[in-house]
């Protein structure tokens, strides 16, 4: 029988676990002790990584929920003998209602004031466990029972050792499981801007708050776990500076990385008991001097691995070959039933757009039906783009009527225009580059799965996961972009980029597609392809909006043209139409002469 060869990233896995577990029984006192507090620390950095390494959303107040659990715990088991298991529950739901408030207070900011919120309420916390006398003030609170498990009592860091380091790598892996999901690629939109995630019907309101609320969790167990280890607790360990320190450990690691979040609470952890012991000798008097080491480590970090270590060390590993194989086969995803050819799919009375002074769309009207390609034309800055905003719900009119199917659609999210059956891509491509194309493509296809978060943590979602990823592959197929199925979206041409756009908005459904300028960047024999798909999606029955600035391309293809000029329609027919149009020609395609 052969023996399958582990891979290197594997063999390093394994000796990793086999340390975890043998380590106790030989490491001296000393370094158990500090090996528990990598993975407490770790814990709530792992949590950073989800906020802020893939939501893109930055806090400084981690260690306040940190002190949540710790409090938590720490008054009910001393004042009422509550059982520690139990209050578990209590700090986790104490904390899941103190992140959902602060949450929908504190995500509605952005910018630099999103951060500047997360320190005021982390100080807030940090004072309030300080002033209030039944939670001992700032002397604390001791005699905290130890937590029993299966009838043995963890009294010891060596067999609180285990505890933290099974809840450590348990939430390590929910988070794998969690980002290589539906939901998953959701929260990975979130850093690279709401508008094409909202388009693509991602509620991403609702993905702020659940990775603020897993993160706060995170940090929730930590301190439970930090509490019953010590048997003590006070507010030292929750103020601000600690929570800024855990932003440390979470970017010098790696981020976006879960395993950057176990780097950098180690090397921080480690490097900090070693500076406290040096630094004094060297300068020959106490402080808190490793803080300013931190500091200008951050510094060179920022400049010189700005994606934390843990890029560096995986790049050490030796990469083993990876042949690509086909997305693996799974039951296609239920299709929309498409409207009759000939039936109005869009109608826009009167659509007015305004930006302060500015007014950008001026009683504008078109219609789409299905079945038919619309192209909708004009000189740069005629407020074309603008009009696709409206239509799809990122930026609503400031007045008129635009109805989807016979709903009227103006002021509605642009989400929920999307899962009437409405896809789009953009003038400036909005994919994330890190992510493969067919990630991004799947994407489009979030609002055709059900599953929840909890789900994808525990991967209960696999088969409706496959039949995502099967529907990307296929539309990936469809465009003609299969050998790039793998790639990095980023590394791809413009042209081609436009083309996974096409892509992603064909994987939501949809039985209107508006495409802005999606030949821009093109060859010609890519544009003729592009030209037959959407003859081919036409003639199944879709309706098509068009910008385009290629008029051989338009002309060749469209049904009816609109043309607009400085925010207004100037004229519409057909194609044959609009080229002797006069006023068109003096406006846009060179005049009569």
């Amino acid at each position: 029988m052969m023996s399958a060869k582990l891979s290197p990233a594997r063999a390093i896995l394994a000796a990793f676990l086999l340390f975890l577990v043998t380590g106790p029984l030989w490491l001296p006192e000393f370094h158990v002790t500090l090996l528990n507090y990598i993975g407490l620390y770790g814990l709530v950095a792992l949590g950073l990584v989800l906020l802020t390494g893939v939501g893109g959303l930055t806090s400084f107040g981690q260690a306040a929920f940190v002190g949540l659990g710790a409090y938590t715990t720490a008054y009910l088991t001393t004042a009422y003998g509550v059982s520690p298991w139990l209050t578990l529950l209590a700090g986790l739901g104490l904390t899941l209602a103190f992140a959902l408030c602060l949450g929908f207070i504190t995500l509605r900011l952005s910018g630099h004031f999103l951060p500047l919120g997360t320190i005021a309420w982390g100080i807030s916390l940090y004072f309030l466990f300080g002033n209030l006398e039944w939670l001992g003030g700032h002397t604390g609170m001791t005699g905290i029972p130890a937590v029993s498990l299966f009838g043995l009592e963890l009294k010891d860091s060596r067999s609180f050792f285990y505890l933290i380091w099974v809840v450590l790598l348990g939430a390590m892996l929910a988070t794998r499981n969690l980002l290589d999901s539906r939901e998953g690629r959701a929260i990975r939109a979130l850093k690279g801007g709401t508008v094409m995630a909202e388009a693509m019907g991602v509620n991403t309101a609702r993905s702020k708050i659940v990775i603020f609320t897993v993160a706060a969790l995170y940090a929730c167990v930590s301190g439970w776990l930090y509490a019953h280890l010590q048997r003590f607790v006070n507010p030292t360990p929750f103020s601000i500076n600690q929570g800024v320190e855990f932003l440390f450990m979470a970017v010098i690691g790696g981020v976006a990385h879960v395993w950057g979040a176990v780097v950098g609470a180690g090397l921080i952890t480690v490097l900090k008991q070693w500076l406290q012991d040096l630094l004094p000798e060297l300068l020959g008097q106490s402080g808190n001097f490793e803080v300013i080491v931190f500091g200008l480590m951050m510094i060179f970090v920022l400049h010189r691995a700005r994606n934390g270590l843990w890029p560096a060390i995986a790049r050490l590993v030796p990469a083993q070959k990876q042949e690509r194989h086909a997305v693996a086969a799974a039951e296609p995803l239920p299709r929309r039933q498409m409207p009759a050819a000939g039936t109005v799919l869009l109608q826009a009375e009167g659509v007015t757009k305004r930006f302060g002074g500015l007014v950008a769309n001026k009683d504008m009207a078109l219609t789409v039906q299905a079945g038919e390609v619309m192209a909708l034309i004009g000189p740069n800055g005629a407020g074309k783009s603008t009009m696709f905003n409206c239509i799809s719900g990122v930026n609503p009119p400031s007045e008129g009527r635009i109805s989807f199917l016979g709903q009227p659609v103006a002021g509605l999210e642009a989400r929920d225009i999307a899962r009437l059956g409405l896809s789009r891509t953009f003038q400036h491509v909005r994919l994330l580059s890190g992510m493969t194309v067919l990630e991004n493509v799947a994407i489009g296809a979030h609002l055709r799965g059900r599953h929840n978060y909890l789900a994808a943590g525990l991967r209960l979602e696999r088969a409706e996961e496959a039949r995502l990823l099967a529907e990307a592959a296929r539309q990936i197929e469809r465009v003609g972009l299969a050998e790039h199925m793998f790639d990095a979206a980023g590394s791809l041409a413009l042209g081609k980029q436009r083309i996974v756009e096409i892509a992603r908005a064909l994987a939501a459904d949809p039985c209107l597609l508006l495409l802005d300028e999606p030949a821009a960047g093109l060859r010609y024999l890519e544009k003729q392809a592009l030209a037959e798909l959407l003859r081919k999606l036409r003639g199944e029955g879709m309706g098509i909006l068009l910008v385009e600035h290629d008029m051989d391309f338009v002309m060749g293809l469209a049904d009816r043209v609109v043309v607009m000029e400085f925010g207004e329609k100037l004229a519409e027919g057909l194609p044959e139409e609009i080229q002797k149009n006069p006023a068109v020609l003096e406006a846009y395609l060179g005049g009569v002469e």
